[in-house]
């Protein structure tokens, strides 16, 4: 029998009853799915690929267990290290190292501030910003403590609003490099606070000026802190969750995609490779534009931004070179830097201690990203890997960008082993385009549950949720308070 109740067979499919079914096994359909078995109900979490976790699953490189997405989180609010308390995870969060991390430019390598916000810079002066923006760059910059409120004042974008308050080579050299490698998107697609939420009030409070701003959002955050980890790989937080799935009775299933969805009398249907599923509730936690139309009859015909493509390739070498952390934690690239292809390495033997402590001496864990948002390079350089073909081989393109990026040669001999990992809708763009079909989304959900139309009857035997970066925006701090807030939904 299977967890969610009797085998039974209609037209000869095979078919199963849960109380919910939650479609997607990233870390919002797992953080749904908990509480949902804490609630009391029979939960079934399907997964199309071959593991859960989805962006923040991991992968074994050279006998290490690494991330193979997502390595850290923002620890903003703090929303994210009191859901890891609540899971007994609490005593493993960490920290980055400290050594801070660089910007590579056409100009030269140059260090990113320590104390920014995206790149932007507390306190335009220091010695770390002069060297990467240079005296006139650091200069210009500087005048956005004396320049009057109203400059600025009418920047829609984040792009245009750094532009105006402190010019052209902040946007180019540190906002960008930044909000292209941790967000895959460019500044001048995103409204100001569609990446740091609490901008917006903070540029009121500080007069316009975006250093008061940034030293305002960053007075209680040390540097380092801004972000933070999981002792042994975020990819715990997935384990963790699938186990207290499966103790709570519920049950995750890979390699099981949902084909279509249909409403009858008594809730409804999903069809898979194995056999129907039925279920009066259906959390949707992944990004399925082929469901929707069934699941929320009220959304206007629309799709999700499809998201960057993003490969991830992962090096493990022998480079005793590398002990000295010669880029500390990692280098993000500008969009005029046109000699490597990546458009981020992550030193991360030199950004984790913990992961430090499970290598040899002299051994190395690099990480290289690659695919950009649309827009920050030229349509003939869109910073991928070689395409099969093309005569050049991807590992040998992998680590010459990596000897680049590191200032350190890396060849094949020294070479312990490596994975490479391709993403598609992993992060979606936050574009405006993107927030209003988020919007619809939840308008579409909201009519749902109050009816439509419908009597109770057929509103409570046909509900439907949404989680996930897809609805919630990228980052733990905003998907996991969002899946649980869907969950609430769902209940009440």
């Amino acid at each position: 029998m299977p967890a969610g109740g009797p085998d039974e067979a209609i037209d000869g499919a095979p078919q199963e009853r849960w109380d919910v079914v939650v479609i997607g096994a990233g870390v919002a359909g797992l953080v749904a799915a908990r509480d949902l078995v804490a609630a009391g109900l029979r939960t079934l979490v399907v997964e199309g690929r071959d593991a859960p976790g989805g962006a923040v699953r991991g992968h074994v490189v050279a006998g290490l267990r690494l991330d193979a997405g997502a390595e850290s989180f923002a620890t903003r609010g703090g929303v994210v290290a009191d859901y890891l308390t609540e899971l007994g995870l609490g005593e493993q969060s960490c920290t980055p190292s400290g050594l801070g991390s660089w910007v590579h430019l056409p100009s030269g390598d140059g260090p990113l501030p320590r104390t920014g916000l995206l790149g932007i810079p507390s306190t335009p002066w220091t010695a770390d910003v002069r060297r990467t923006l240079g005296l006139l760059g650091a200069a210009r910059a500087s005048l956005d403590l004396v320049l009057p409120r109203r400059v600025g004042a009418g920047a829609t974008t984040l792009g245009a609003l750094v532009r105006a308050r402190m010019g052209a080579r902040v946007l180019d050299r540190l906002v960008r490099p930044v909000v292209g490698g941790v967000h895959a998107a460019e500044p001048d697609d995103l409204a100001v606070g569609a990446v740091a939420p609490a901008l917006p009030d903070a540029l009121a409070r500080s007069r316009g000026s975006l250093a008061r701003a940034v030293r305002t959002l960053r007075a209680s955050a040390p540097a380092g802190s801004a972000v933070a980890g999981i002792d042994g790989g975020m990819n715990v937080l997935v384990s963790t969750l699938k186990r207290a799935v499966e103790d709570g009775g519920g049950a995750v299933r890979v390699r099981t995609a949902v084909m279509s969805a249909r409403a009858d009398d008594d809730g409804w249907v999903l069809a898979t490779p194995g056999g129907e599923l039925r279920t009066t509730a259906v959390l949707l936690a992944a990004p399925a534009p082929d469901l929707l139309p069934a699941l929320l009859p009220a959304l206007e015909p629309a799709q999700p931004d499809p998201g960057a493509e993003v490969t991830l390739v992962t090096l493990v070498v022998d480079a005793p070179a590398l002990d000295a952390a010669p880029r500390g934690t990692g280098v993000l690239v500008a969009r005029e830097a046109t000699d490597v292809q990546a458009k981020a390495l992550t030193h991360a033997t030199a950004k984790w201690p913990w992961l430090a402590a499970q290598t040899p001496p002299g051994r190395h864990v690099v990480r290289l990203s690659y695919g950009r948002a649309d827009g920050v390079r030229a349509a003939d350089d869109d910073a991928t890997l070689p395409a099969p073909g093309t005569g050049v081989d991807p590992l040998d393109a992998a680590l010459t960008d990596a000897s680049t990026l590191l200032g350190t040669p890396l060849t094949r001999d020294q070479l312990v082993d490596h994975a490479v990992v391709r993403w598609t809708q992993a992060l979606p763009r936050p574009s405006a385009a993107h927030r209003a079909f988020v919007a619809s989304v939840r308008a579409a959900v909201a009519a749902g549950a109050a009816g439509a139309g419908a009597d109770a009857t057929t509103t409570t035997s046909h509900r439907v949720a949404v989680a996930g970066a897809w609805v919630a925006g990228n980052g733990l701090a905003s998907v996991i308070p969002d899946a649980r807030a869907a969950v609430r939904s769902l209940l009440g």
